[in-house]
């Protein structure tokens, strides 16, 4: 079987996120989260096969960089099949590869059915708007899903920051420009600061890796620009506090003033398999930012922002253990925060 020929097969199994590619050893793919050996392709990867892989869907310049670096992100796409972000680097004196499949339409609100409150989103004038949780919950397809919710509905210029670019939004009310860091920007801070003379009503951070890009998204919503952004955090607690300890100890407290006056939600995900192992479901504990929110991080009391999120069902506020409990999946406690909430809120449940 050909490179592109597994690529295509894989792209077109459901429930098949990622491939991985190394030697002496077959594919392996990642199948409603689990890790297993691909059933379809039994023979062992040599040295030169995924060294030879690797070249085949690299750009000189990305080879190049490859072979100084020892890794590299990118995007590779197959005609006629999906794309794919690869992440290819060297261990034990060979390559090894990694293929994130990325589907070819991008996903709507609808389609994956997120809650009312991720569409009021998609029409905020201005404000931040941060997706967290682990590697692989859906960060990047749930910050597609609201653009692609702009990008049909309100008439305006939309930039994107992504390392690699990941869904490709065709011009649609909006104008959408989407910028790769490597290709077409160094890195996120220099293609952040460049966006803000580019005209932009909204930006999209695919990641906010350091005190400086933090720096500038928080401007660039202070100024009047909705922008949202990833960071890998579990919990919106645990996102406002990664936000503020960044910065030095003399800029913190305006640091949580200027925070609390921007954010407009938080929301955190985990995707979790389904009982009958069909595929997974995504849980979201969603933070909105009221004026308690705000006066809890304006005051630094993050502690209190698990219980605000509790009470906060009538502003579209949810924690990740109640979304769980709804879902009823055999996985509930196992991802559960806090049992001692599951066993609280299952009183309101009737489970069959």
């Amino acid at each position: 079987m050909e490179f592109e020929e597994l690529l295509k097969i894989v792209s077109q199994e459901d429930q098949i996120s990622d491939l991985h590619l190394t030697v002496f050893s077959p594919p392996y793919i990642r199948k409603n989260g689990k890790l297993r050996p691909y059933d379809k392709y039994n023979k062992e990867l040599s040295v030169e096969d995924t060294e030879n892989l690797a070249k085949e869907m690299m750009s000189d310049k990305q080879y190049k960089e490859f072979k100084e670096k020892g890794e590299i992100d990118f995007s590779y796409r197959i005609p006629g099949t999906s794309r794919f972000r690869v992440n290819a680097y060297h261990q034990r004196g060979s390559v090894g590869i990694a293929l994130r499949i990325i589907p070819n339409e991008v996903p709507t609100i609808d389609s994956m059915n997120l809650p009312d409150v991720f569409k009021r989103l998609a029409y905020q004038r201005m404000g931040l708007v941060l997706s967290t949780g682990p590697t692989g919950s859906g960060k990047s397809t749930t910050q597609a899903a609201i653009i692609n919710e702009i990008n049909h509905n309100r008439q305006l210029h939309i930039m994107t920051l992504e390392d690699p670019i990941e869904y490709l939004h065709k011009h649609n009310k909006s104008l959408v420009h989407q910028r790769e860091i490597g290709s077409d920007t160094n890195n996120f801070k220099r293609g952040l600061r460049a966006c803000l003379r580019q005209d932009p009503d909204v930006i999209l951070v695919g990641e906010m890796r350091d005190l400086e890009t933090i720096q500038i998204a928080l401007e660039a919503a202070e100024t009047g620009h909705l922008v949202l952004a990833t960071l890998h955090t579990n919990s919106a607690p645990a996102t406002i506090d990664r936000i503020i300890d960044v910065f030095p100890a003399a800029q913190q407290d305006q640091i949580k003033i200027q925070l609390a006056s921007v954010i407009s939600a938080v929301i955190a995900q985990q995707l979790i398999p389904t009982r009958d192992q069909s595929g997974r479901a995504a849980a979201f504990e969603i933070m909105m930012a009221t004026s308690a929110i705000r006066n809890i991080i304006r005051e630094g009391k993050t502690n209190q922002i698990y219980s605000a999120i509790q009470t906060g069902g009538r502003y579209n506020m949810t924690t990740m253990d109640n979304s769980l409990l709804k879902l009823h999946h055999f996985t509930t406690f196992y991802h559960a925060a806090s049992l001692n909430e599951i066993k609280l809120c299952k009183q309101s449940f009737k489970f069959s």
